[in-house]
């Protein structure tokens, strides 16, 4: 037994490589309220120390010393180690394991080895979720498409959402930005959402989501402003997206009405849709907002969108667009819209490598 702690020491430690979110169970050490704030793509939270714990720890430490507070550490948590390794060799079921904490410490380096010391194939990740962190900042300063992007403008309720989410995947990469935010982007925006995550969280979810996504194919965005809600796109990524391919749609009134009467009419969000309303009645004026709150408390669904539509989104959104659009594309018929947009596409690829041909050679 001597001989196997002395040779298990120091675990296995690995820097971080996309590859391993695929290869390996990644295991969250860290405390729930840390692992909520934001965590690794995919990984599980397997606390080493609860979240009063960590808080106790911590203080020991700046109190006493290392010493005591790993003593105290030790006390907290020898009685946990095979419950935990049980959690973790029952989720890995036979998958290599990769286990972090704040900064490749000690509480990451505690359970690797424990993992080790019990057969399991464990590795501990250097740095740790700051390494990773550090990682995604990077991703979006600056920020680099893997494809073509393009970026779809229209005005509320014409089914810009349906429509990129509709499009082929063979043809096309599509990245929701409000739904990896969790909220639509408006005023009515988090009806039948709750946008709960963090910053942190955000910038993860869609660092992810370009992770794995195809080099080539064109990109598909919804058109944002820089803020969604509560969160705020990161780094230099909606600069970049002002400076990529637009593509500006339209649907009749009649049309949006219908798609917002089918997306936001149900019982469920009368009272959002209330709350929502009162906090633009300055900007209804109080004679229009009492209108369109007498329609909802009738439930007089079109009515109430027609007139919000006119007197409210089609009023701040858009209201300066000081860019003009490389493609205008009616939203009325959803395979017809991707077919021109697809025709658009091949053109502008031709046109491209056409121009190469003519470039003059350095």
């Amino acid at each position: 037994m001597r001989r196997l702690l002395e040779e298990n020491t120091v675990p296995a430690s690995v820097e971080f490589n996309e590859s391993l979110l695929d290869s390996h169970l990644v295991v969250d050490v860290r405390t729930p309220l840390e692992y909520e704030e934001d965590h690794l793509p995919g990984a599980i939270n397997v606390p080493l120390l609860s979240n009063e714990e960590r808080v106790e720890i911590g203080t020991l430490y700046k109190q006493t010393g290392p010493k005591e507070a790993r003593i105290r550490g030790l006390e907290l948590t020898a009685g946990r180690f095979p419950q935990i390794v049980h959690e973790i060799g029952e989720a890995a079921a036979g998958r290599p394991i990769l286990v972090y904490c704040w900064r490749g410490g000690l509480r990451s380096k505690t359970v690797t080895s424990i993992l080790e010391l019990t057969g399991f194939d464990a590795v501990q990740l250097q740095g740790g979720y700051k390494t990773f962190r550090n990682r995604v900042i990077a991703r979006f300063e600056p920020f680099q498409s893997p494809g073509p992007l393009l970026v779809i403008h229209g005005m509320t309720g014409i089914g810009k959402t349906t429509f990129i989410l509709g499009l082929s995947s063979e043809e096309y990469s599509v990245i929701d930005l409000e739904g990896l935010a969790c909220h639509r982007g408006s005023a009515f925006g988090e009806l039948g959402l709750s946008q709960n995550l963090s910053q942190k969280r955000f910038e993860t979810l869609l660092w992810d989501a370009f992770r794995k996504l195809p080099r080539g194919k064109p990109v598909i965005v919804e058109g944002e402003s820089k803020r969604i809600g509560k969160v705020s796109l990161p780094g230099n990524f909606y600069e970049v997206m002002q400076d990529s391919v637009k593509v500006w749609c339209n649907a009749s009134l009649e049309t949006r009405v219908e798609r917002l009467i089918e997306e936001y009419g149900r019982s469920e969000y009368r009272q959002g849709m209330a709350d929502a309303l009162l906090r633009i009645r300055k900007k209804l004026g109080g004679e229009k907002y009492e209108e369109i709150a007498g329609y909802l408390t009738r439930w007089e669904m079109e009515p109430f969108m027609s007139e919000l539509v006119r007197n409210y989104y089609d009023k701040v959104y858009y209201k300066n667009r000081e860019w003009r659009e490389d493609l205008s594309l009616s939203l009325e018929d959803y395979a017809k819209a991707e077919r021109e947009l697809k025709a658009f596409l091949q053109i502008r690829k031709e046109l491209n490598a056409s121009l190469k041909l003519y470039e003059p050679p350095l």
